[in-house]
């Protein structure tokens, strides 16, 4: 997610606590950004899951795998 749109979150996020509070299309808007960023954030975190392996005591290395 590039910058301006972080930026833009929480620009909506100090927005949100002001007695004005936030109209209905920038709510949506924050809902839409919000739920960008868990994507994304979630997909980051899978790949680096991804190359994570467990040493056992032997010394083998097994991959993570998905509950």
């Amino acid at each position: 997610m590039d910058q301006s749109r972080i930026d833009r979150i929480n620009e909506l996020a100090r927005k949100s606590k002001l007695p004005a509070g936030l109209t209905e299309e920038e709510k949506a808007e924050q809902f839409r950004l919000r739920r960008e960023y868990i994507a994304e954030w979630r997909r980051g975190t899978e790949q680096v899951l991804d190359n994570v392996y467990i040493v056992d005591e032997q010394g083998n290395q097994h991959k993570l795998k998905k509950k």
